[in-house]
């Protein structure tokens, strides 16, 4: 008799396979790092509650589901309102599926039997959300480990799993968070290869916006022609975050494309553009941005700009490796781009008494980068001991802690020219004293240079999962040769 089919996910024709073992490995994983806790006790279930099925405010128009994080992390479930278990002595696993109505056969389609999901997603139990208190109770004086926590970004808390008749059980809602926060901080192999998937499938994106964006597009043509060959070519339903496509002086604005600047300029010659934009594979992020001219040459100041933050990304890529702290990859970042102002003349006087003064916020108030993962800012920045620092620039960095093997991470310097800051900066003597006012001038309204890589952290280095032109040299021959397709592979130009 043949052996069954390895569950995997998979959207048919170039798309990544994702075998389900991918999530039994993070169960496996899980398990043995709540065993490594000596205040766990015997018979501890941990408990985790995916996400619900929304609708626009107060109508019926369903939202497009994304599953919660945690909870894909875990079980790697798509469907909505679903609970999950594990047993942590044992490592089995529970998936707790809505039975659904007779109705739902009607307007959504094949209402599928319990052993269906158990083969979908390989785990070793699925029951009804409704019959969770029956389920739970054969598990003799267990201990429901439920996810409470901070996001360290966000500030909020992630949701408590809960459910009618959880009040006759023993709960914890302390031990679980920060190991699952560890466990989701590393990335296995088969992690690393889906973020891989999502990193070339959005390179090519990028690239294809290279090829097409014309002065008189507008932006939201070019957040529309990422969406769709995300999707088409890659399957990405979702993108990671919201589409920021700024030109000219937009491309200064860190989060445009907001619902109060929409990508809704016209595109002009002679304009920068800022194009950061990340598709979303099985809950998978990517993060990436390009900054070129939209006609396809740099100018003298445009190129000067450009290689600037070209010169800091190389310099902190090629400095990164297990152990070192990233507060200090920030601050090299900063050291690059002060050196390059000055050589540019916009800044004057000594580099070292501008970073006591935090002169690279003005230009980069940004933190360098951040971890990457299911969520496109992973969690796991700011654990239990490390605090984030309130110095100008640094207190947006959104990782603390030392640099670890199998981290994914962006890097993502940038040189703004921010009104705002710029003006804040010029009534501050401390900071107007470096700045040579004249030259800042031809500046004003140029808006801003960005350059975000992926990258995972190996043993020695880092790998590059991101693959577009970055060189002047590169991006201009790139735009301008008609015999280079659009989607023709690009040798990365950083040996790493």
């Amino acid at each position: 008799m043949a052996a069954a089919a390895e569950p995997v996910f998979w959207l048919g024709k170039e798309t990544l396979r994702v075998s389900a073992a991918l999530f039994a490995e993070n169960r496996r994983r899980l398990a043995e790092g709540l065993k490594a806790n000596g205040d766990l006790q015997p018979r501890s279930l941990v408990l985790l509650q995916g996400g619900e099925q929304k609708q626009r405010y107060c109508t019926d128009t369903e939202l497009v589901f994304r599953q919660e994080s945690y909870f894909h992390w875990t079980f790697g479930v798509s469907e909505a309102d679903c609970l999950g278990a594990i047993d942590v002595d044992t490592g089995r696993s529970i998936l707790f599926v809505p039975k659904l109505p007779d109705s739902y056969a009607t307007w959504m389609g094949e209402i599928h039997p319990r052993e269906h999901f158990k083969q979908k997603y390989a785990v070793d139990e699925v029951q009804y959300t409704c019959d969770i208190v029956d389920v739970l109770s054969t598990y003799q004086s267990a201990l429901l480990l439920t996810l409470r926590g901070q996001n360290t970004d966000s500030g909020s808390i992630c949701r408590e799993a809960s459910f009618e008749g959880i009040s006759g059980f023993q709960v914890n809602n302390t031990l679980l968070h920060p190991v699952i926060v560890e466990c989701r901080l590393l990335k296995t192999d088969m992690e690393l290869e889906v973020l891989r998937y999502t990193n070339r499938i959005s390179s090519d994106a990028h690239k294809m916006l290279m090829k097409h964006v014309k002065p008189g597009m507008k932006e939201y043509e070019m957040e529309s022609l990422f969406q769709h060959y995300c999707y088409t070519k890659g399957g990405m339903r979702h993108t990671s975050y919201t589409c920021i496509c700024g030109t000219g002086n937009n491309s200064s604005v860190l989060h445009y494309g907001h619902a109060g600047a929409p990508n809704d300029k016209s595109i002009e010659d002679g304009d920068m553009c800022l194009f950061d934009m990340g598709g979303e594979y099985y809950c998978y992020s990517s993060d990436i941005t390009c900054s070129f001219p939209a006609n396809g040459k740099f100018t003298a100041d445009q190129r000067a700009i450009y290689e600037a933050v070209l010169k800091s990304s190389r310099a902190v890529m090629a400095a990164i490796k297990p152990g070192v702290k990233w507060t200090e990859m920030h601050r090299l970042a900063d050291q690059v781009h002060l050196e390059e102002l000055v050589k540019i003349g916009i800044l004057k006087g000594s580099v070292a008494d501008m970073m006591k003064v935090h002169m690279g916020s003005v230009f980069m108030p940004h933190g360098l980068g951040h971890l990457l993962g299911i969520d496109v800012h992973d969690v796991g920045g700011y654990p239990e001991g490390v605090e984030r620092t309130d110095e100008p620039g640094l207190k947006s960095l959104r990782m603390g802690r030392l640099v670890r093997e199998r981290m994914v991470l962006t890097v993502e310097p940038g040189i703004y020219f921010i009104n705002h800051l710029l003006d804040q900066a010029l009534a501050n003597s401390a900071q107007s004293c470096f700045i040579d006012n004249q030259v800042l001038a031809r500046f004003r309204g140029f808006g801003g240079v960005r350059i975000e890589d992926d990258i995972a952290v190996t043993a020695s280095g880092v790998e590059l999962l991101t693959c577009v032109p970055r060189t002047v040299e590169e991006i201009e021959e790139f735009m301008s040769d008609p015999a280079v397709k659009a989607f023709s592979p690009v040798v990365c130009s950083q040996s790493l």
